[in-house]
């Protein structure tokens, strides 16, 4: 069977048009006017594997799986995290790398596959436009933070700037402070600062004075928008620039900046795991992160807590692991490929929480704070509690740069590769009008992606921020989709059809067990922690600030935008499509076609449309 489906695939490739001599080379029937650039492939598998590590391994990495690892019972959620890694997690992954590279199209296009399904596509590009919208402004404040700490001293260490209000005192000058019980609130406590008399609960503290007032300029609500934070605006600018020039030539050239972008962060972590180590109450600080409390196991949230930070680490359901797997050679072995990446990819998110935990126990030491106190998630940990643990470290400077443009770099090779399977979606989908202007057409989706952003970094933009990241990118919109594209797959196109594809693609058939997983573990799972989440909603907030009911529908507004992209669809493709309802299944829900059939024609029909242009 193997030989056979290389031959077809050999009628597959040289349906393609051959660009190694050059733009101006045309096949002998068709005049020049015709011909489409080359859809590019990776030079050697060491740029695809490194391409989709750097994908996998975001911010999420860094500052939420070391804190959700503390947080729900240390070393024991690593039970839910392995259950729902192994059930839905690694099978989805690999699915979407495989799905991929047997159609060699982007993230729309597989969905010939099962048409009724295409919504999923457009449901996960709408996803990526807010991701793109959003994500990259964590990127903008680490680059803000980087220049901010170049200098012999970081702005953020003492109380006497202008930013810096009349309560604010650092935490070792807090320790020395004159403090006594209020008379009329026992648990409550005065001091003594600067001649005032001041409630302790009001004491500011320099770094948060300098992420709100210096950094953000936060105003006091969503509603009052204020002006557009310039600096920001730069740094924003300067990593969409990044951003651009890092896929702006295609794959083989994103294959060669992932080199850098995504070994570098780990030279980092290696440096700042070693000065952690060194530091005292590092060992108290990684203890608390790995000693389990087995009563956590039980606990709804966990289970939940663990799904959603599975399916936001791997990059799942938003058709970029599709793109990034398109570009493989069709023999390429998916199958080995994703089980490495997807044990580098926990891996680092557990050697990343004994770089966060060796400080944080640091900081519990010096402050005489319990650890729980000083432990935070998301932009607390990254621009709170890190800022203030290295200024208490010789050379602050310098530990504050290393770690900031590792952020920066973490982030920055995630933020592409999600820019990069938006882009391939949308080039394999009308490939006669974009990609001949690929690059133009990468510029304009930067440049709006840019434009948008502003949004987040006015001074109400951690509003913003924080909203999108709640209800546009937020786990229960990942969730829904991931579980259709499931059911697509493995109930509609047929979980049989699409293993014997698998074994004509790699050589062999892979584990069993992964075909129960999508059959029954993986939905299961969506499901269950989708109508969990549900029950368990609360409305978003930021620190104390409660978000007025407009905000809310908004915030919905931007979730339904992707989610309702698949059942409208379905509704609009069974209207248009003829025929009776028998027929209708045949033609949009379970296809004849196998993998190697459906290849040829959807290249026939491209080869078609290029000629009518």
């Amino acid at each position: 069977m193997p030989e056979n489906n290389e031959d077809g695939l050999a009628g597959f490739n040289m349906l393609q048009i051959d660009q190694s001599a050059g733009v101006n080379q045309q096949p002998s029937n068709q005049p020049a006017t015709k011909d489409l650039p080359d859809r590019g492939s990776w030079d050697t598998k060491l740029d695809f594997i490194l391409s989709v590590i750097g994908l996998a391994i975001g911010l999420g990495n860094v500052w939420r799986f070391p804190y959700l690892c503390y947080k729900n019972g240390g070393g024991a959620f690593l039970v839910p995290y392995f259950f729902a890694l192994l059930g839905a997690g690694v099978p989805m992954f690999f699915m979407e790398l495989a799905l991929g590279q047997m159609l060699t199209i982007g993230g729309l296009g597989v969905f010939k596959i099962s048409p009724i399904f295409k919504g999923v596509g457009y449901a996960a590009a709408v996803m990526s436009c807010w991701m793109n919208m959003y994500y990259i402004v964590v990127l903008a404040w680490a680059v803000y933070y980087f220049f901010a700490s170049i200098g012999t001293d970081l702005p953020w260490r003492t109380c006497n700037n202008l930013w810096n209000t009349k309560t604010c005192v650092s935490p070792i000058d807090r320790l020395n402070l004159n403090c006594w019980p209020n008379s009329t609130t026992p648990k409550a406590q005065i001091c003594n600062l600067n001649q005032m008399n001041v409630s302790a609960s009001l004491l500011s503290d320099p770094v948060k004075e300098y992420w709100e007032r210096r950094a953000l300029q936060i105003t006091k609500g969503i509603d009052e928008v204020g002006s557009i934070r310039w600096e920001l605006a730069g740094t924003l600018l300067v990593v969409w620039t990044m951003c651009y020039f890092c896929i702006w030539k295609g794959v083989k050239w994103t294959g060669k900046v992932v080199y850098f972008t995504a070994l570098f962060p780990y030279v980092l972590l290696v440096i700042l795991l070693i000065r952690g180590l060194t530091l005292p109450g590092a060992f108290d600080g990684i203890k608390y992160y790995v000693s389990p409390n087995l009563s956590k196991i039980g606990d709804a949230e966990v289970w939940i807590d663990a799904v959603t930070q599975i399916f936001f680490s791997y990059g799942l359901g938003l058709g970029t692991l599709v793109a990034l797997g398109s570009y493989n050679p069709f023999k390429n072995d998916v199958y080995k490929d994703s089980l490495i990446v997807c044990c580098v990819n926990s891996g680092t998110s557990f050697f990343a929480g004994f770089v966060i935990f060796s400080v944080i126990g640091f900081m519990s030491h010096e402050q005489h704070k319990p650890i729980a106190e000083v432990a935070a998630s998301g932009p607390g940990l990254a621009f709170l509690v890190y800022p203030s643990a290295v200024l208490q470290l010789p050379g602050s400077s310098i530990w504050s740069m290393l770690f900031f443009i590792m952020l920066l770099f973490i982030g920055l090779d995630s933020q592409f590769c999600t820019v990069e399977g938006f882009i391939t979606a949308m080039v394999d989908e009308w490939p006669h009008l974009l990609r001949r202007r690929k690059e133009i057409f990468v510029l304009v989706v930067c440049v709006c992606s840019y434009l948008t952003g502003l949004s987040c970094i006015t001074q109400n933009g951690m509003y913003v921020f924080q909203l999108l990241d709640s209800y546009a990118v937020s786990g229960s919109c990942l969730l829904f989709l991931i579980f259709f594209e499931c059911v697509a797959i493995s109930w509609a196109y047929g979980i049989d059809r699409f293993y014997d594809a698998l074994k004509d693609m790699i050589g062999y058939y892979p584990f069993v067990g992964w075909k129960y997983c999508w059959l029954y573990v993986t939905p299961f799972i969506c499901v269950s922690v989708f109508f969990f989440n549900l029950i368990q909603w609360t409305p978003v907030k930021y620190m104390n600030y409660e978000y007025p009911w407009w905000s809310h529908i908004f915030g919905w507004i931007t979730a339904l935008s992707s989610m309702l992209c698949i059942p409208g669809y379905m509704v609009y493709i069974w209207f248009k499509t003829p025929g009776d309802t028998h027929q209708k299944i045949k033609t949009i829900v379970r296809i004849d076609h196998d993998i190697k059939t459906l290849r040829i024609k959807m290249q026939e029909k491209k080869t078609k449309k290029i000629t009518e242009c």
